[in-house]
């Protein structure tokens, strides 16, 4: 058993469209995390038995049986479902708040939190990617969603009669040399491009911008983006653990 066994710890449930990612915060840090493809009903149970589990909240973009709900709740620790009726350290000009999904939202609170009193673009490069405005007063102001890399290499393979499904990892020259590089610059680079585009028009009509990129391809990304930027991979559950330690303060 680990050492932080008997500590009271912050578990994070991020349910994505492919896979559930789980954390265990101790104040702000990071002390476990995983990723689990399909339902991890399962490993929520390993580790409420494992750790000392003060309270959870769950953020999920889409939608989970009433079973899966109450095993998740079964554990005698409170939990929040996180929504967007949920409180937020931040506040929301956008025209459809009912509408913005959990991890945009999620996303926006852990940038805030890390740079504060900072002009902010969040770039969460997920199945989609999503890009969004934090004023320096905190405000979320809103933003564009895109295809992601895996639904553009998808969508030129399934609505096209000849290219081929293409991996996104592999060779990725400034131009493709074969129909197999073409297809996967287009995709990646392309996609560099637009952030790159997007960075530079905030600059342009704002001023100075901080920028986040998190998701799970940015890796894939960050290298080929010109302008600076910030990867931060766990900024989603960052934001999660704030709001989660908010509740608990109010």
């Amino acid at each position: 058993m680990q050492k932080f066994a008997f500590t009271p710890l912050n578990l994070i449930i991020d349910i994505g469209n492919n896979s559930t990612k789980l954390f265990l915060f101790s104040g702000k840090q990071i002390l476990l995390h995983t990723r689990k493809t399909g339902n991890a009903t399962e490993l929520i149970d390993e580790w409420s038995k494992q750790y000392c589990i003060r309270r959870a909240i769950v953020s999920t973009v889409i939608d989970i049986a009433d079973e899966q709900k109450r095993a998740i709740e079964s554990h005698g620790y409170p939990v929040l479902w996180f929504n967007n009726a949920t409180r937020i350290p931040i506040g929301i000009k956008y025209r459809t708040p009912h509408t913005l999904g959990s991890d945009r939202l999620a996303a926006a609170v852990g940038a805030a939190e890390e740079a504060p009193g900072r002009n902010l673009l969040v770039i969460d490069a997920g199945s989609a990617i999503t890009y969004d405005i934090v004023d320096k007063e905190g405000n979320f102001c809103g933003g564009n969603i895109a295809p992601g890399i895996d639904m553009r290499l998808k969508a030129l393979h399934e609505f096209t009669s000849r290219l081929p499904m293409v991996d996104k990892e592999g060779e990725l020259p400034a131009y493709g040399h074969d129909t197999e590089t073409a297809i996967r610059c287009g995709v990646v680079r392309g996609i560099c491009h637009e952030i790159d585009g997007y960075i530079n028009e905030y600059r342009e009509k704002n001023g100075e911008v901080f920028v986040f990129l998190t998701g799970g391809n940015e890796k894939l990304l960050i290298d080929n983006i010109k302008n600076r930027i910030f990867a931060d991979k766990f900024l989603v559950a960052k934001g999660l653990n704030r709001i989660l330690t908010d509740y608990d303060h109010k």
